[in-house]
Parts: C-alpha cells; sequence; structure tokens
C-alpha cells in the first residue's frame, strides 16, 4: 500500500478497480481466485505498467446468512468467524502476490455509515416500499429462516436438485426465493420449516427500469462489456423487473436505521456492493473523489458469472436512485466457471485446490498465476487437471525459462568464451536483417499486448507477451550466436545485446501476470530492486520495443543467472492428483485412517522409534579443498573435501545451478560421511554436502559450521547420544526416516526435531532460509 492514499488526478486517466468482495466464511479456491481477485490484480498492475493513477479496493464480504451458518457450525461467534477468515484470506492473497492498495472488511463502522446514508438517500427519494411477504418460519429454533438457511429440491423443470438452497440452486444457477423450494428443511434442525407473513423493504427496480436501461446501454457500449456480462443482464430485464426484498430478518448485518424495521438487518445483496465504497473511504477519507466523480473516474469491476446481475442490475438501481452523482461501473470483466479434474470446484463441499493447498504443494506462486492466467475462463467454463498444470510449468520453462538462462548465461560467460557479465555495445544494430526483422515482431506483439490489456482481454494480452520469448529462441537460432562470437564478433554483439534488451521488455510485459518472475529477472539483470517496470507513451518507454538493442545500456554488469522454473515431475502429478481428489472432508477422513494404520503398524514392529537416531548419522565438519563442474553434467559439481581422513573424498553436489562456483573454494560445510557410495554420472561420490532449501526449491544454501569449527570433528546433537553406522543400510531407509526432522529453524539454525547441529565452536548455521528442510 503507498504511504499516502492516491487520489484522483486533474488530467490524468484515473482508473477505480474492484473485484467481486469474497465471501469470509471459508478458504478461497482456485476458481475464486481466478474469478475475481487475480484476474482484478493483473489489470490493477498493467495500469500501473502504463502509468494510469490507479487504485484497487477489495476485502471480505463478512454479513449475511452463510457467516451466521458458518458460525453455528463451528460454535462461535459471527463476528469470530470473520476474524478468523479475514485473516486466512488475507494470508492467501500475500502468497498469491495480489497488490491491493486496500484490503478491508465489510464489518466496519464505515460500512454502516455508507450503508445507512444510501439507505435514507433511497427513503426520501421513494425509491422504497414496505410489503407483507411469505417467509418460512422455524418452530424448532424460534426464528424466521434467511434464504441460505433452508435447503430443498429445486422446482426448476428438469433440474430437482435436492440441495438447492433458499437464494440460489447451484446446480442450474437459478435464482429462487425459500418458499418455492420443495420439501423445504432448516439446515440448522434439519425440520420442516412452516411459513408465515412477516413485514419487510423493497427496492422498487420498475420504478427504476427507465434509469436503469438508459445507464445499461450507455455504459455496456462505452464500458465494452464481456458478452457473458450482456448475457447475464439481459436475462435479468427480460424476465422483468421485480420490487427487491432489502432487509432481512437476522442478527448479523447492518442494522436498518428505522423504527418499524430495527430488529431487521439489510439484504447482504444490498450492503455487499456498497462494501467497495466504505472500503476505499477506510483507505481515504476523501473518498468521495473516488466515487463522487464519473467525469474523471473510470470504475473496473471483476467478478464471475454468478455475481453479475447485482453489480449491473441491483448496485447501479441502489446509486441511480439517491439521485447523487456517483462513478457507475464503466467496464465490467466476468469470467465463467473453472471446473476442477471430473467435476466443479465447491467451497461448500470442499473439492478442488484451495489458496493454502496451492502453498502447499511446494510449487510458486508466480507459476499458479501463469497457469490460471493462461487457463482463464473468458468465454466459457475451463477446466483444472494436473496434467494440464504440468504442461503448463514445461512451457514455461522451455519457452521463457529457456530464454532468459539461455542470453544471460552467455552474457556471463568469462571473456574468450562470452562477455564476462558486462552488456557489450552494439553500434548499427537497426542495419543487422535479422534483428530488424525481430525489432519489427516485438513493435506488433507489444501494439496487440496493449490492444488486448486495454480491452480486459487477459489471456490473450498474456499469449502475446508469451510470444516475444518464442520470436527470442528463434531469433537466436537464426542467428547461431554461439558460432558468431568468434566469426563475427560485431554481429555477435548486436544479437547479444538486442536479446538482452528482450529479457528486460519480457520482464515489463509478464510483470501483471507474474510480479515475483519479473522481480527474479530484474535481479538477474543486477537492476537495482526499487526498479519500476513501465510501459508508459509519455517517457517513450513503449518507443523502445521498436528498437530493443538500446534497452540496456552498454557496460551494464548483469547480475548472477540461474534457471527460472523447475519441471512438476509425472510422479508428483499423480501425488497430487490423489492428494486432492475427493472433497477437504473425506481427505481429513483418509488422513485420519492412514495416521491410524501407521500407529498400528508401529506398534507391531520390531524397531523401536529410539532406535532410528540422529546418532546413528556420521556428520562431520568437512574442508572443500578443490571444487570443478561435473565434467558430464551440468548441474553437478565435484568436490575433492577433507573430513579429517589421511586423504580427502570426493563428494558429487548438485549445487551448481543455486552456489557459484567461487563460492564453494576453500569452504567449511557439514558432511554425512556414512551414506553408501554412489556412482553420478561416471564418479563415485564418497559423502554428502548438507544444504537447506525453502518450500519450493528455487533456494538452496549450504549448512555452515562456525568458522574456527574443527576439520573432521562430528556434530552432535545434546540430548541424542550414540555411535554412527558405518555405512547407513539403503534399504533400512535410515537416512530418509530422519532426513523429514531435519530444518533450519527461524533464528537459521539447522536443527534435528529443534536441537541444533553443534560443534565444539558453536551451533551451524544458514545464511537466509528459514523453515528450510535440509537433505
Amino acid at each position: 500500500m503507498a504511504d499516502s492514499p492516491k487520489l484522483p488526478i486533474p488530467g490524468r486517466r484515473n482508473i477505480l478497480i474492484t473485484s467481486a468482495l469474497p465471501y469470509v466464511n471459508n478458504v478461497p479456491h482456485l476458481g475464486n481466485i481466478i474469478g475475481c481477485v487475480l484476474s482484478a490484480d493483473v489489470f490493477s498492475r498493467y495500469c500501473r505498467l502504463r502509468g494510469y493513477n490507479s487504485i484497487y479496493m477489495c476485502g471480505t464480504d463478512e454479513y449475511g446468512t452463510a457467516t451466521e451458518t458458518k458460525a453455528l457450525e463451528e460454535n462461535c461467534s459471527p463476528q469470530e468467524i470473520c476474524d478468523k477468515y479475514h485473516a486466512i484470506h488475507k494470508e492467501v492473497y500475500e502468497w498469491f502476490n495480489i497488490g491491493f492498495d486496500h484490503f478491508g472488511r465489510t464489518s466496519s463502522p464505515q460500512q454502516t455509515e455508507v450503508c445507512q446514508a444510501i439507505f435514507h438517500k433511497l427513503m426520501e427519494n421513494n425509491w422504497l416500499s414496505e410489503n407483507s411477504m411469505q417467509q418460512l418460519y422455524c418452530d424448532t429454533c424460534e426464528r424466521f429462516l434467511a434464504d441460505r438457511l433452508v435447503e430443498g429440491t429445486c422446482p426448476t423443470q428438469d433440474c430437482n436438485y435436492e440441495s438447492a438452497r433458499g437464494d440460489q440452486c447451484e446446480k442450474c444457477g437459478k435464482l429462487l426465493n425459500p418458499t418455492e423450494l420443495i420439501d423445504p428443511r432448516c439446515k440448522v434442525c434439519r425440520n420442516t420449516p412452516r411459513i408465515r407473513d412477516t413485514d419487510h423493504l423493497f427496492l422498487e427496480l420498475p420504478l427504476l427500469r427507465g434509469k436503469l436501461e438508459e445507464y445499461i446501454n450507455d455504459m455496456s457500449v462505452a464500458g465494452s462489456w464481456s458478452q457473458n456480462a450482456i448475457q447475464a443482464t439481459n436475462a435479468w430485464l427480460k424476465e422483468g423487473l421485480r420490487p427487491r426484498c432489502i432487509t432481512r430478518d437476522l442478527k448479523w448485518g447492518v442494522p436498518v436505521p428505522h423504527e418499524k424495521y430495527k430488529d431487521k438487518v439489510f439484504y447482504v445483496w444490498f450492503d455487499a456492493p456498497i462494501g467497495y465504497i466504505s472500503i476505499t473511504s477506510c483507505y481515504t477519507s476523501e473518498w468521495e473523489k473516488w466515487w463522487k466523480d464519473p467525469e474523471n473516474v473510470e470504475l473496473y469491476q471483476f467478478m464471475g458469472k454468478d455475481n453479475v446481475p447485482f453489480h449491473t442490475v441491483m448496485f447501479p438501481s441502489t446509486l441511480l436512485g439517491t439521485n447523487q452523482n456517483w462513478t457507475l461501473m464503466k467496464t465490467i470483466s466476468v469470467t465463467e466457471y473453472l471446473n476442477y479434474e471430473t467435476g466443479k470446484f465447491s467451497k461448500s463441499k470442499g473439492v478442488g485446490v484451495f489458496g493454502n493447498d496451492a502453498k502447499d504443494t511446494g510449487i510458486p506462486a508466480e507459476v499458479w498465476r501463469y497457469y490460471l492466467l493462461s487457463n482463464r475462463p473468458e468465454v466459457s467454463d475451463t477446466l483444472f487437471t494436473w496434467a494440464d498444470l504440468q504442461s503448463k510449468i514445461t512451457e514455461l520453462s522451455n519457452n521463457l525459462g529457456n530464454f532468459i538462462y539461455r542470453v544471460l548465461s552467455y552474457i556471463a560467460k568469462p571473456p574468450g568464451s562470452g562477455y564476462g557479465s558486462i552488456i557489450p555495445d552494439a553500434p548499427n544494430a537497426e542495419l543487422h536483417p535479422l534483428t530488424k526483422t525481430l525489432a519489427q515482431k516485438v513493435n506488433k506483439h507489444v501494439d496487440q499486448y496493449l490492444d488486448a490489456m486495454e480491452k480486459v482481454k487477459l489471456k490473450q494480452g498474456l499469449k502475446v507477451a508469451m510470444s516475444l520469448s518464442s520470436d527470442g529462441n528463434l531469433y537466436l537460432q537464426e542467428s547461431e550466436f554461439w558460432d558468431l562470437y568468434k566469426e563475427d564478433p560485431a554481429t555477435c554483439s548486436i544479437v547479444v545485446k538486442t536479446a538482452a534488451g528482450l529479457v528486460y521488455l519480457l520482464a515489463s510485459l509478464l510483470e501483471p501476470f507474474m510480479p515475483s518472475f519479473s522481480i527474479e529477472v530484474l535481479k538477474q539483470l543486477n537492476m537495482p530492486p526499487e526498479t519500476q517496470l513501465s510501459l508508459c507513451h509519455e517517457k517513450g518507454d513503449i518507443d523502445l520495443a521498436g528498437r530493443p538493442w538500446d534497452i540496456l545500456p552498454a557496460g551494464h554488469k548483469i547480475g548472477n543467472p540461474k534457471p527460472l522454473f523447475k519441471s512438476l515431475e509425472d510422479n508428483e502429478v499423480e501425488f497430487f492428483r490423489d492428494k486432492f481428489s475427493g472433497s477437504q472432508a473425506d481427505r481429513i477422513v483418509m488422513a485420519e485412517a492412514k495416521t491410524k494404520k501407521i500407529a498400528e503398524k508401529l506398534k507391531t514392529t520390531k524397531i523401536s522409534a529410539t532406535e532410528i537416531s540422529v546418532t546413528r548419522l556420521d556428520i562431520r565438519v568437512g574442508l572443500i579443498k578443490k571444487v570443478q563442474k561435473h565434467p558430464d553434467a551440468d548441474s553437478l559439481y565435484v568436490e575433492e573435501i577433507d573430513v579429517g581422513e589421511e586423504s580427502t573424498r570426493t563428494v558429487v553436489s548438485g549445487l551448481v545451478k543455486y552456489i557459484p562456483l567461487e563460492d564453494m573454494q576453500n569452504r567449511k560445510v557439514c558432511v554425512l560421511c556414512n551414506l553408501k557410495p554412489a556412482s553420478m554420472r561416471g564418479i563415485k561420490s564418497q559423502a554428502m554436502v548438507l544444504a537447506a532449501s525453502n518450500n519450493d526449491y528455487t533456494k538452496v544454501e549450504l549448512v555452515d559450521p562456525p568458522e574456527s569449527a574443527q576439520v573432521g570433528e562430528r556434530v552432535t546433537f545434546p540430548g541424542f547420544s550414540g555411535e554412527p553406522d558405518d555405512v547407513l543400510n539403503p534399504k533400512k531407509k535410515v537416512w530418509e526416516t530422519l532426513q523429514t526432522d531435519l530444518q533450519t529453524n527461524a533464528e537459521l539454525v539447522a536443527c534435528y526435531q529443534g536441537v541444533p547441529f553443534t560443534t565444539s565452536a558453536g551451533v551451524c548455521k544458514v545464511s537466509t532460509i528459514s523453515e528450510g528442510a535440509i537433505r
């Protein structure tokens, strides 16, 4: 969030962005994330990239029946439910790198204030009516049942779904009244409720129809509404607008400021969209500059298709009825459903991959973002499958990752075979035919990217941006730059400088989609962390796309290149498919059964847990005397390590892409010395260097003994005693069993079950990775 709130600036393009407020009664799943917050975040980041003056407002939708229902389920108050799930939502979105300007809540005092002020205006202007309606009443619970506290069979012909809610059938999508349900039942006590009369307030949509249709006809064209939004809106209008009840017999909600209805609260679909306004008022006291200036502010809203009528009919009608100069929605971007493997994602049933699940897979956030956005259901439902995720990661690695690593690692080669990490000069680059052709392609693609993004065709924008790395790979192939270095150095410099500029341009174009990827590319280019990527016309950033050789200055020293993406193996795909099959409830039952089975097995096994002790590992302080790259494997080092014996041990380690060669020289390390020797690409490895990795294995660091630790001394674990095995028996899987308990702690100390790796000179540590696995 900015230090001081942004306000509209005269003469600038001012864009107010919102996404449907995620409901607070559960963890968001991938379908929720792509449908609202992620899509809005991409557009918000794009606006910043273009230099538009934009803000992105969102927050949790906290009032209504679903919260009361969840509170009953979890035996706590609605406020406690909201506090719990607001924190979970916030954490999930932070992990996904969603860059809100403000992420608020609808249970704030500001929500009550704004909501009641709008209500008073509607009352003054006579757009509200009173009426008696029939509602289901549960004698057992002694309360009127709100829509979501009722379940029954859907009355729609050929649907007959038996678990339809009182407000909407999840199967056919039809909006319902609870009294229409066949065989209704109370969700709390499961008894059959009866119909009773109750008085409520209604928004007179039929009387507002003229104002509403004028707004829809004008703005759907001016704002290029997506086709699915227009269809859903027209369906409501065609069916005929009816007075819409805006009050409910509930306790949890914004109180109705009317003597007769003081025991009621506002219906969540009346109050929730007002949340966009109240959340902005939490962001800045001058919120009206955003929300009451339609001449200078454009409102873009993002949501799933089931939310459309509330934003194109209900919310604008509410605002129009106040006769105030509100900033009404200009553009609405709507997604269809993202389905999961063999069925629908469902929060209520716990089916699919949820935000916290995505984090736990160890697959980086940028990869999830790329997958969801390349699979964004813009015009029809799309399907999430693990196999498709795997192929998208391969696409990222082979296309984008390969191009960037190829270019930067070539520049980083020492003089004589590369450029010693210095961007070369490239005079007269525009005269080189192949480079000129590439520049024309790049220019065209950047124009297509801007056109797609302005129209909020995010999937198309991503596709066009990715085609630039395909152009880059083709350019490298056609130039045969690996031969040019010696045969035609001047042309080689042109190709390399142009390709390096394209790397920077890709980081810019893809920042809205994969911000953490762009940060890493800037790091590898050795750009300052505060570098602001930009695609502004005013600064001429876009013009540079047609001259990629001019993007990076000659003489600039790049950073340390390394591969950007890690592939997903077949066995991992099978593991995840199995792990996330069924519902969350099924998974809990399965996990409990598995735990019980393991416990039973432990009772009958002959080996007690104490026999597989960390003391069986022979971990020593070692000193790397010599290190070089494996002659037959690019990712492996071959080290000669002194572990206190007569001669050094040969150790092969897969650390090339994580730790530079110079950082491996003459360094003390922790060495596991009693693994069975294994041949790795023709060289026998006689031990293993211990290192810690982060969750997604993008970062690996050596476990460092204290500088003054004695070479050859054994690493111990206070409280554990015993002698190490001569050689660990691979069949008994002693190392594999113990390794799961080796981890760095929050203070960066290497531990076994929380007990530090200890030497005579103190404990062993890593540089930056906390809570990392050691292997």
